[in-house]
C-alpha cells in the first residue's frame, strides 16, 4: 500500500500536506486502448494531467472547488502541470476530453457526472489514456476508466460484510423507486451473491405514504406476525346459577323481587381481571434491512417501521452514507448503520485547503485531490501504467485506503457508523486497512 507523505507546504499554515508516496512495482504495461483519437499527438505536454470539470454553469461551484483541490495536490515542486478544461464550454465533456488528449495529457481526471463520463470515456479508451472519473455511477466503470466517486455498491458491500460478522444472514431492502434506490438494490444483490448468501428480498416504493405503508407491510409480513387480539371478557353478562344464587334469579333481578321483598344476599366484590400482557411480535423474515431514503420519505419509512415492529433489537437496519449529513436528526433509527469514510482521515487535508482557499472543502473535492495526487506521483515515478494504477496494496488517500481494480471499479475502506439514541453517530467498526479486492 502506498501511503501519503506528511509535510508542510510553503506558505500554508502548519498541518498535513498530502501527497501520494512513491509506488513500488510499477510496470510498463499500458492502459487498454486501440489506436488514437484524430488530432491527438504526443507533444511537449505529454506528461500533463488533464482535468475536465464544469467551471461554468449550474455545477460550477463543485467544479471550481475540485479544480482547487487538484491544484493543491500538484502544488509540490516537480509536479506535472495541470491542464484544465471546462465541460460546460461548447462541445461539452466530449470536446473537453478531446482538447485535453490533443495536448498530449498523460491521464484524464474527470468529468463530474455519469452523462459526461459516458461522452468522454470512449475518447480516453481509444487514445489509450487512463481516466479517473468523479461520478458515483458504477455502470460507467470499465477497463481504463475508473469510477472514483463513493458508489452505492461500495457502501452496501461494506455493510453486508460487517453485518455478516455479527451473524446476520438474511438480507432485505426497502428502497425508493429511483436510480439511487435501484443502485443500492443491485449492490445488495451482488454483495449477497458474492458472499454465498441467498438472494435478498427487495421491495421498491414510490413517494406516496400509502404505498410506503403497504410495501413495508408486504416485506415485513406483519399480518402473519401480529398476534390475534384476545377475545374481550364479558363483564355485564349474567353469570347464571351458582352456589350463591342457585336459581340464577338474583342475576336476573339484582334488586330483589317485588313479590317476595327479599333482598338478595351480598355478593363478594369481583376481583379485577389482570391487565392483558403485551405479546411480543415475532421478528420479520429477515435480520438485516437496507434503506436508502432521505428527507420526508425517510420520515414516512421510519413511521412504517415502527408500525410494523421493525427495530434494531431484532433487525440490523442499514442506510446510505448520505445519512451522515443529518444523522443528528435520526435518533428514531438508533442502532442503525451507515458506511462512510472516517472523517479523522481527512483532517489534515481540510486544514490545508481551508488555509489556502479560506473555505472548507466539500466532500466531492476529496476525489479530485486523490486523483490528482495519484496521477502526479505516477508521472514522477516513471509513467502512468495499468500495473501501477492497479497495484494490489492500493493507495492511502484523503479518505483512507482505496484500490483501483482492473475492471474500473474502486474498492474503498469505509468505517461503519452507528446512529445513537439521541441522534448523531459514532464509529463502531473502523475502516479496514486491508480491504480484499473482489471480482465484480
Amino acid at each position: 500500500m502506498s501511503r501519503l507523505r506528511k509535510g508542510v507546504s510553503t506558505g500554508l499554515a502548519a498541518g498535513t500536506f498530502l501527497t501520494l508516496a512513491a509506488c513500488s512495482g510499477g510496470g510498463s504495461s499500458s492502459v487498454p486502448g486501440v489506436g488514437g483519437v484524430p488530432g491527438v499527438s504526443e507533444g511537449p505536454g505529454a506528461h500533463d494531467v488533464g482535468l475536465i470539470l464544469p467551471l461554468t454553469g449550474r455545477n460550477a461551484a463543485y467544479g471550481l472547488r475540485m479544480r482547487d483541490a487538484a491544484k493543491l495536490a500538484l502544488s509540490a515542486k516537480g509536479s506535472p502541470a495541470l491542464d484544465v478544461h471546462d465541460t460546460n464550454a461548447p462541445g461539452g465533456a466530449e470536446q473537453a476530453a478531446r482538447d485535453a488528449l490533443s495536448r498530449g495529457d498523460a491521464i484524464l481526471l474527470g468529468p463530474l457526472t455519469a452523462t459526461e463520463t459516458s461522452a468522454a470515456a470512449p475518447l480516453a479508451v481509444n487514445a489509450g489514456k487512463p481516466e479517473l472519473a468523479f461520478t458515483s455511477d458504477s455502470t460507467q466503470a470499465r477497463p481504463g476508466v475508473w469510477v472514483m466517486g463513493l458508489t452505492p455498491e461500495q457502501q452496501v458491500r461494506r455493510m453486508v460484510d460487517a453485518a455478516r460478522a455479527t451473524g446476520r444472514r438474511t438480507f432485505a431492502a426497502f428502497l425508493p423507486d429511483n436510480a439511487f434506490g435501484h443502485a443500492m438494490g443491485d449492490g445488495l444483490a451482488r454483495a449477497c451473491r458474492d458472499a454465498g448468501l441467498k438472494d435478498p428480498q427487495i421491495v421498491f416504493h414510490t413517494m406516496d405514504a400509502q404505498n410506503i405503508d403497504d410495501g413495508l407491510k408486504t416485506l415485513s409480513a406483519i399480518e402473519t406476525r401480529q398476534p390475534a387480539a384476545p377475545a374481550p371478557t364479558p363483564t355485564d353478562v349474567p353469570a347464571g346459577p351458582s352456589a350463591i344464587d342457585p336459581t340464577g334469579e338474583t342475576a336476573a333481578n339484582p334488586a330483589g323481587t317485588a313479590e317476595t321483598g327479599v333482598t338478595p344476599p351480598a355478593t363478594p366484590a369481583a376481583t379485577p381481571a389482570p391487565a392483558p400482557q403485551a405479546v411480543p411480535v415475532p421478528p420479520p423474515p429477515f435480520d438485516a434491512l437496507v434503506l436508502a431514503d432521505t428527507g420526508l420519505e425517510l420520515g414516512r419509512v421510519i413511521t412504517a417501521l415502527q408500525t410494523d415492529h421493525i427495530d434494531s433489537s431484532q433487525v440490523q437496519i442499514m442506510g446510505p452514507a448520505l445519512w451522515k449529513a443529518f444523522d443528528g436528526k435520526l435518533g428514531a433509527l438508533h442502532g442503525a448503520w451507515y458506511a462512510a469514510s472516517d472523517a479523522h482521515d481527512r483532517m489534515g487535508y481540510v486544514a490545508q485547503y481551508r488555509a489556502l482557499y479560506k473555505q472548507a472543502p466539500s466532500p466531492v473535492t476529496d476525489f479530485a485531490y486523490d486523483a490528482a495526487a495519484l496521477a502526479g506521483s505516477l508521472i514522477r515515478q516513471g509513467g502512468v501504467t495499468m500495473q501501477a494504477l492497479t497495484r494490489p496494496d492500493g493507495y492511502m488517500g484523503v479518505d483512507g485506503l482505496f484500490r483501483l481494480r482492473p475492471d474500473g471499479h474502486v474498492t474503498r475502506a469505509l468505517a461503519i457508523y452507528q446512529i445513537q439514541r439521541g441522534g448523531g453517530a459514532r464509529i463502531v467498526v473502523p475502516a479496514s486497512r486491508d480491504v480484499a479486492i473482489r471480482p465484480s
